[in-house]
């Protein structure tokens, strides 16, 4: 549940902090995609993935409460030209849920190549971010939840609007998991989010961030800079049961303020049960969007932020930026990344 402006935490290790999950479909494939250490938190960011840390992608599979499939990827130290060596572990069952379990290794490789074997393709490095945003619109919205609100779009402009995140990079993950695999085959229905964990001094794992659905923490806990909340370290079956009423409670002040429902409470308990538990869901082989007809997935084109605030604010919030902003950015085949 993390963001792009994670600061000031974000700069002292951002390499820790997810700014996107993506989910969609590939090469006769499922493609995961996990953006992190984006420099939008300023020139000091440090590159490269974290060489101590734990880099996950989780699955539910048919709306189960836990995870039965886990893809760890984990990084060494950086070598003399400035490379990482990579492996990737794949857990099932009960153990995609223990940190204590290595799992299986199925694949090595380096950053900044692609590696392949074992119905799997993977390709990390650092990456032009295909996110878009003006960040002007998302601080109207952030106004109005926090302040239970209307959103004040009286002078927003959309044909004005400008990508905030022009010119940025993030270190990416692309994993590239088959159609052949014996669970993520066409028509499968799962859940997906992601996670980082660090090593701690007692020789555990701590879950330091996790992600889902697009724009959660920038939209609800804009200020908590330092990642104080617990919703960073709980699993998703308790999201609703630990915010649910949080949630709701917020969009329905916005929505009644702005006169944008009959029964603004109703609205904000729908919203809050379509967020909550914080996953993403996706039916494999189907075409990914994370839109206003259907959230499946998400694509690297897909407008996620005008979707999240709209919902937010129970009337279209236009962004003025569309697919078409960064079109350069995104490839049609494998690792369908940018890279810097």
């Amino acid at each position: 549940m993390s963001h792009h402006l994670d600061t000031p935490l974000a700069r002292q290790n951002g390499q820790l902090y997810i700014d996107d999950l993506y989910v969609f479909s590939g090469e006769d494939s499922t493609v995961f995609v996990m953006d992190v250490n984006s420099t939008i938190t300023g020139d000091d960011v440090q590159p490269g993935f974290h060489h101590e840390a734990r880099y996950e992608f989780k699955v539910h599979v048919d709306d189960a409460e836990y995870e039965s499939l886990t893809y760890r990827i984990s990084f060494g130290e950086h070598d003399a030209s400035g490379r990482q060596p990579l492996a990737v572990h794949v857990l099932t069952g009960d153990d995609a849920r223990e940190d204590s379990v290595d799992g299986e290794l199925v694949l090595e490789g380096r950053t900044g190549e692609p590696a392949e074997g074992a119905g799997l393709r993977v390709w990390a490095g650092r990456i032009h971010d295909s996110f878009y945003i003006d960040l002007s619109l998302l601080s109207r919205v952030n106004a109005a939840v926090h302040d239970g609100t209307a959103v004040a779009l009286s002078g927003w402009r959309p044909e004005e609007a400008r990508n905030s995140f022009a010119g940025t990079t993030v270190e990416s993950i692309v994993l590239e998991v088959s159609h052949q695999h014996p669970v993520l085959t066409p028509g499968t229905r799962t859940g997906v989010w992601c996670t980082t964990k660090l090593a701690t001094d007692a020789g555990g794992w701590r879950q330091i961030n996790r992600a889902g659905n697009p724009m959660m923490w920038p939209i609800f806990w804009p200020d908590d800079t330092r990642f104080t909340y617990p919703a960073n370290t709980r699993h998703p079956s308790q999201d609703f049961t630990a915010d649910g009423k949080n949630l709701a409670d917020r969009v329905a002040a916005v929505v009644a303020a702005g006169g944008a429902a009959g029964d603004s409470h109703g609205y904000g308990e729908t919203v809050a049960r379509e967020l909550l538990p914080d996953v993403l869901p996706y039916v494999v082989g189907t075409p990914a969007s994370f839109g206003f007809a259907t959230r499946n997935g998400r694509g690297l084109a897909d407008n996620a932020p005008e979707l999240m605030l709209s919902m937010v604010a129970g009337t279209a919030v236009p962004s003025g930026l569309d697919p078409s902003t960064n079109e350069s950015l995104r490839r049609p085949a494998f690792p369908y990344v940018d890279p810097a």
